[in-house]
């Protein structure tokens, strides 16, 4: 008898895009996020690009949408979502800096020869200050009180999207805004998750009503 055929891997969701809507509808934004429930209340008149969870969901869904668009009218990329919090007091709705990638192992990367990028620069809003944290960015979830401490020693925040986010933005000309609302601090505390994201997702979309009003 022959043994039954492995089952097929299921096919990557496709990214979804919400166009922009209404009065003062903006082309010169996208906004981005992994997840649906991070945004509840992203403003109608942004457009805005879901791409699922973990680094390599976000760099391609990114990647695939600004590659449609001419190199001089790419939009302004706005990356949004929940972080856990690496040092204690860190807390609320923060813009980084700077954005790391934490877990590819770049100093064996850099012994056989084949150096690669691991920190990146973000930019700010027109007119908005400098953001001054520097975020984390790698496809665990961290929950591990040891791995949160190693973290810390380099960053104020931990992500799952932002590092490749950026990393399609500057490969692909356009410019990068990262904003990021604490929702756990990276502890056992991230398991309660899902009853925290909705608060963020508040935030975040006051947030940009704010920063990013109608045309």
């Amino acid at each position: 008898m022959s043994a039954a055929p492995s089952p097929s891997p299921s096919a990557p969701s496709a990214p979804r895009v919400r166009p922009a809507a209404g009065a003062g509808a903006r082309d010169d934004v996208l906004v981005v996020a992994a997840l649906a429930v991070e945004t509840a209340a992203v403003p109608a008149h942004l457009p805005l690009l879901l791409t699922g969870p973990g680094k390599t969901a976000a760099a391609t869904a990114v990647a695939s949408v600004l590659a449609a668009r001419p190199r001089g009218r790419r939009p302004l990329v706005v990356g949004v979502g929940t972080a856990g919090a690496l040092r204690d007091g860190v807390t609320g709705l923060h813009v980084p800096a700077r954005v790391l990638h934490h877990d590819i192992c770049a100093d064996a990367l850099a012994q056989l020869g084949a150096p690669t990028t691991t920190e990146l620069a973000l930019d700010a809003l027109p007119g908005a200050p400098a953001g001054d944290l520097v975020l984390a960015t790698g496809d665990a979830f961290v929950t591990d009180e040891a791995v949160r401490g190693r973290l810390a020693q380099r960053a104020h925040l931990v992500d799952m999207e932002g590092f490749a986010v950026a990393w399609a933005c500057r490969s692909l000309g356009a410019r990068v805004v990262l904003a990021k609302h604490v929702s756990d601090g990276a502890d056992d505390s991230a398991w309660g998750w899902a009853d925290a994201v909705g608060a963020s997702a508040q935030a975040l979309g006051a947030w940009l009503a704010e920063q990013l009003p109608p045309a």
